[in-house]
C-alpha cells in the first residue's frame, strides 16, 4: 500500500459497528475508524449522538489506497452493507444518527458519489427509493476508543451475534466471491 497516496470518505449506514468491521478486511483500506459527522455539536459522545439531538450521525471515515481499491469499489461496498431506502434508520437501529448519508469534499466527489447512488439504484438490489443524504464534509469526531473494533472484542455481545456477526458473514461470502478481502476465506 502506498501511504503517500491514500484518500478518505467518511459515510454513515446504520451501525458503525457493522461498517466499520467489513471495512477493515477489504483489500486496499489502510484504516476505517467509527466517529460522529454531519451535526452541530463539539466533540460529541456516544450518549449524545444516541439521543438524536446532536445532528451527528454515526459514520465510518475510510482510508484507503485508490490504486487497489477504488472509490466506485468502496460505493459499492457502503450499498450492500446497508438498506438506502430507510429513512433515518437500518432494521431496529432507529433516528436520524443511523441515517445513510456521504460526505463529499469536493465538486468531484459528490458527483461520484452522485454517480454511485444512481449505479445503485438502477441495479435494483433495494426496492424503494433511495434517501441516501449527501452532504459536504464539515469535521469527523472519532467515537469513543471502545467503539474501534467494537466486534472483534466483543463477538459474544448480544447485538454483535444477532446483527453484526451475520452481516459481516454475509459480507465475506459476497466480496469474497470477489476477491476484495485482505484474507482468503
Amino acid at each position: 500500500m502506498d501511504k503517500n497516496n491514500l484518500e478518505e470518505i467518511i459515510f454513515g449506514g446504520g451501525c458503525f459497528w457493522c461498517v466499520e468491521s467489513c471495512f477493515n478486511i477489504l483489500k486496499g483500506v489502510e484504516s476505517a475508524i467509527s466517529g460522529y459527522a454531519g451535526g452541530h455539536q463539539s466533540h460529541p459522545t456516544y450518549q449524545e449522538v444516541c439521543t438524536g439531538e446532536t445532528g451527528h450521525a454515526e459514520v465510518v471515515k475510510i482510508t484507503y489506497d485508490p490504486s487497489i481499491i477504488s472509490y466506485e469499489q468502496l460505493m459499492e461496498v457502503f450499498f450492500f452493507l446497508h438498506d438506502p431506502t430507510q429513512l433515518n434508520r437500518q432494521g431496529n437501529d432507529i433516528g436520524t444518527q443511523y441515517r445513510s448519508i456521504i460526505f463529499y469534499k469536493d465538486d468531484i466527489e459528490k458527483q461520484k458519489a452522485e454517480q454511485a447512488i444512481k449505479r445503485s439504484e438502477a441495479s435494483g438490489k433495494w426496492n424503494g427509493t433511495y434517501v441516501t443524504e449527501l452532504a459536504p464534509f464539515e469535521k469527523f469526531w472519532p467515537a469513543e476508543q471502545y467503539h474501534q473494533g467494537y466486534y472483534n472484542a466483543n463477538p459474544t455481545q448480544p447485538y454483535c451475534s444477532s446483527v453484526v456477526g451475520p452481516k459481516i458473514q454475509k459480507f465475506k461470502i459476497h466480496f469474497g466471491e470477489l476477491e476484495m478481502l485482505e484474507t482468503s476465506l
